[in-house]
């Protein structure tokens, strides 16, 4: 028998996740989905085949939804994570295991808002999920076992790499892999942008910047691969690329990196302490 997975709220990254989930092969009919419009979820039961409740015509569609469920994803946004614990608190199965996707909710919090034993993971999935090759991080909370740990990796095998980490080190792979994908469009654009003061038409720099970054990408998801290695292949001695790279040097890209980085994690820090005393 298929487990009962629950949806709440179901934004793009939600719909990606939900997307990995059905292709690994569970079942439409084990899915429930909750969303705020009528549109929205007769457009998610068209695509997906899944059972899509919304709240403006049903108010207890979440509460509806939960009851019996082995897995509850947590979809809506951070500064309504705790609301909807408690919304759903009473009506979950002792067994569920909670899955948050949220930034800077902790499992203290989530904990705090459910009923005591309950099992809950903390996520932190990155946009490429759209396209199955997202990686997503997990933190179990107090309550979780092997058995749960592991319903929260099935709910992710299908979108991409998935990782354990404790929850201290969550505000870490935000600033990377949550961040991390704004960071390689950020440098697109300015690829882009300098292929254009070299006189290039803007349909032919966006191509450039655009397939380049796409395809070292493929290129860095090959079995084995290292960026330095590849890095080095690219750059011959006293060659074009060697130039380009000492200026990346000498400018302080490496530490410029790491500056931003910190930066990230901070505010996803102060995110944290923002949401607790909400």
């Amino acid at each position: 028998m298929s487990k009962k997975t629950v949806f709440l709220g179901c934004g793009s990254m939600g719909e990606a996740i939900l997307t990995g989930l059905l292709a690994a092969g569970t079942p439409p009919q084990s899915v429930y989905v909750t969303v705020r419009r009528a549109e929205r979820a007769q457009e998610l039961a068209q695509r997906h085949g899944v059972t899509a409740l919304a709240q403006n015509e049903d108010s207890n569609s979440n509460t509806d939804a939960v009851m019996g469920a082995d897995v509850v994803i947590l979809g809506v946004k951070p500064v309504g994570i705790a609301g909807l614990c408690r919304e759903i608190a009473d009506h979950l199965e002792p067994t569920a295991v909670v899955i948050s996707v949220a930034a800077a909710v902790s499992l203290a919090q989530l904990e705090g808002a459910l009923k005591p034993g309950q099992a809950v993971v903390r996520s932190m999935p990155n946009t490429p999920l759209k396209v199955g090759r997202g990686v997503v991080a997990l933190s179990g909370g107090s309550h979780v076992d092997e058995s749960a740990l592991s319903a929260a990796h099935q709910v992710f095998d299908g979108s991409g790499v998935v990782l354990d980490v404790p929850e201290e080190q969550q505000n870490a792979v935000s600033a990377i892999s949550g961040s991390g994908p704004a960071y390689v469009f950020y440098l697109a654009e300015a690829m882009a942008a300098a292929a254009r003061d070299f006189g290039l038409s803007p349909e032919v720099a966006g191509v450039l910047a655009r397939e380049t970054v796409a395809g070292a990408g493929l290129m860095l998801a090959e079995p084995g691969a290292d960026p330095a290695n590849l890095r080095r292949a690219v750059t011959s001695p006293h060659g074009t690329t060697e130039q380009a790279i000492a200026s990346f040097e000498h400018q302080g890209l490496p530490n410029m990196v790491l500056v931003a980085a910190k930066a990230a994690a901070s505010r996803a820090a102060e995110m944290t302490g923002e949401l607790a005393s909400a």
